[in-house]
């Protein structure tokens, strides 16, 4: 009896000897967490037979141009369990959770990309130039700016040692441009507009980064609209004015071709800055006077987007504004002068009413710019009603977003 008590315990060592080792990866999880460890390691190979990387990257970006950046996240994760190290994976979650809001997963996703590769890659020093503010941001922009040259100067020397080949090379659309280092200054010249202001030579170093911005792009709407706000914050309004208008007449028109024809045409919309930056153009202008070009930046705003408060209401200050430069003096005046006025009373009416009411719908919650809508509303014989013929706005809108709502916060008529 005991000579088989004796076998039993040392089969049953060596059977404890022959045990396979731990996932040192599992070493301490609950045995749920190591069933979903092996549930996603299981995913991840079956995904890996079926689909390659670069499959799954082009599903995202089939995602991402139809803007369902859920399910292009999804994707891309996929990617990113059957190559933890893809770059072009990393920088494409990064964009992903930045348009789904999520600033903190797209942090992780640029920086391990840095990571990966600090010297190669501007676009994620760009997009978390963007993400952070203050001197972070400017540090970000700066390395990405280092990263454009040094790839536009390796592209420059491919290039003169192409020029004796027998076919000159295609040009590449997704190569870095002048026009990318001058927007990547731009940025910089913003935040010293912005976030560090109060900073010792702010002025000087907002000036200089606008200046190397239409160095490297003399053309660059962006950048002269930059001059022209400087300008007006040094209280050099001609000079500043004079900018202003060079920038607009640059794309302008292409804006106006567009909104007569409901043209598509990716190179009329690539001249055409971005929807927030025409509104700080209107704004602008508005500060010098030019409520006629105003006029005509905010009526192609709200041909593409007729749901901002913002633009209705900068519509409705510009026709208010005008009307009193064309207020005929009482008792004298044409009967055509008379008119014009008229016109753009009315039009004031009809802007500022609609502002009123989308206000209302997007619960919106700035109270300086509402004040400012009433106020102008009471000396012009309040709300247009709907028989006057004002757009019919009664529709359902999503509430104003945090955006929206800081851009129109502040105390003068004209910041909203």
């Amino acid at each position: 009896m005991g000579g088989q008590a004796k076998g039993k315990k040392k089969n049953k060592s060596k059977r404890k000897e022959n045990r396979p080792n731990r996932d040192p990866g599992i070493v301490g999880l609950t045995p749920q967490e190591r069933m979903r460890v092996r549930m996603h390691e299981k995913a991840r190979k079956k995904t890996a037979e079926k689909y390659s990387v670069q499959q799954l990257l082009e599903k995202t970006e089939e995602y991402m141009d139809s803007f369902d950046f859920e399910m292009a996240s999804l994707f891309c994760q996929r990617a990113l369990d059957v190559e933890a190290t893809n770059l072009q994976a990393l920088e494409m979650l990064g964009h992903i959770y930045s348009e789904l809001g999520d600033a903190q997963k797209a942090k992780e996703a640029f920086q391990q990309a840095v990571e990966l590769s600090p010297d190669e890659g501007h676009s994620k020093y760009m997009y978390l130039g963007q993400i952070h503010t203050g001197q972070e941001a400017v540090d970000y922009y700066t390395k990405g700016i280092q990263v454009l040259i040094s790839t536009m100067d390796k592209q420059a020397q491919t290039t003169q040692a192409e020029v004796g080949a027998a076919a000159p090379p295609e040009e590449n659309p997704n190569l870095p441009t002048t026009k990318d280092i001058s927007l990547a200054f731009c940025s910089i010249a913003e935040i010293y507009l912005t976030d560090l202001c109060m900073e010792e030579g702010a002025e000087d170093k907002c000036k200089e980064f606008i200046e190397r911005a239409l160095h490297y792009h003399h053309d660059n709407p962006e950048a002269l609209q930059l001059m022209a706000n400087y300008l007006f914050s040094t209280e050099k309004i001609q000079e500043g004015k004079e900018y202003l208008l060079k920038s607009v007449g640059l794309w302008l028109p292409s804006q106006k071709q567009i909104a007569a024809s409901f043209s598509t045409e990716e190179d009329a919309q690539n001249d055409i800055p971005p929807y927030e930056s025409r509104i700080t153009a209107a704004k602008l202008l508005i500060e010098a006077l030019e409520y006629e070009v105003a006029l005509d930046v905010l009526e192609g705003l709200l041909e593409e987007d007729d749901e901002v408060v913002q633009v209705w209401y900068l519509s409705g200050w510009a026709s208010y504004l005008q009307s009193k430069t064309k207020q005929p003096t009482e008792g004298e005046g044409t009967e055509e002068e008379k008119e014009e006025w008229k016109a753009l009373t009315d039009a004031a009416r009809s802007y500022l009413t609609n502002a009123k009411k989308l206000y209302r719908k997007m619960r919106c919650d700035d109270q300086p710019m509402l004040e400012s809508i009433e106020e102008v509303l009471h000396e012009l014989g309040g709300e247009m009603e709907e028989d006057e013929g004002e757009p019919d706005l009664e529709q359902d809108y999503e509430p104003c977003s945090d955006d929206e709502e800081e851009d129109g916060g502040t105390e003068a008529p004209m910041e909203h």
